[in-house]
């Protein structure tokens, strides 16, 4: 079916009048910020804790704009008679936004969540030279990473939550441990304490029932001079 002659200029016109009856709103950038969405492509966040200089984000980068430099470092054993063992420690980590496409393959590819998107959209420069961000910029940047939406009601807990919340119960089950075993310490030195209190005490009284008497009765007393009567006869 052919379309109607004037169709198209129709509809065109009807787009304007229907623009033409709204009221203009005018975004009053810079003094008021736009609300953007949770999950804008504005920049990559650094969390410099989580990074273990695996290199899979620039590897996979597509653009080659993520440059990482890195050294090692040896790390004593952590128990006695254990080996010695070597880490990765981050020098430098930067991103070229001149090159970069946001394609958020790094983000993705990340197993360690060391780099997240950010909102932020400011930070254009003068010169391009100077849009390779270091890892300081890019660290600034995490802080306005905006928070994980909230998960369904019937989700599973997230392996990472369950696992602090492991270690955390662990180690409050050990401290508690830790607390009883010093109560029972302390309940069984203040009984062993109140046990030889007693026995030195019923010692002592013991001492003084056994003991001989410092004065004797008048009437345990023998005379040895016989008694005599008024005519010096026996009584």
């Amino acid at each position: 079916m052919s379309p109607i002659p004037g169709s198209g200029l129709a509809k065109g016109l009807a787009v304007t009048l229907r623009t033409m009856t709204k009221k203009t709103v005018t975004a009053q950038y810079p003094d008021v910020q736009p609300e953007l969405p949770p999950r804008s492509r504005g920049v990559i966040g650094l969390f410099e804790e989580n990074c273990t200089v695996c290199m899979l984000c620039a590897r996979e980068c597509p653009d080659w704009c993520i440059y990482i430099d890195s050294h090692k470092e040896t790390v004593p054993a952590a128990v006695e008679g254990g080996r010695e063992r070597s880490r990765n420690v981050l020098d430098r980590f930067a991103i070229d936004f001149s090159l970069c496409m946001y394609c958020g393959i790094c983000i993705e590819v990340c197993p360690f969540d060391a780099l997240f998107w950010s909102p932020e959209f400011e930070y254009a420069e003068t010169d391009i030279h100077e849009l390779t961000h270091e890892r300081d910029k890019l660290r600034e940047w995490m802080w306005t990473v905006p928070a994980p939406p909230a998960l369904d009601p019937g989700a599973e807990e997230p392996k990472e939550v369950a696992a602090a919340r492991k270690a955390a119960d662990k180690l409050a089950a050990a401290q508690a441990a830790e607390a009883a075993q010093a109560a029972e310490a302390a309940a069984t030195e203040q009984a062993a304490q109140a046990a030889a209190s007693a026995e030195a005490a019923g010692s002592a009284g013991s001492a003084g029932a056994a003991g001989p008497a410092s004065t004797d009765h008048p009437a345990d007393r023998t005379d040895p001079t016989p008694n005599t009567g008024p005519e010096g006869g026996q009584a």
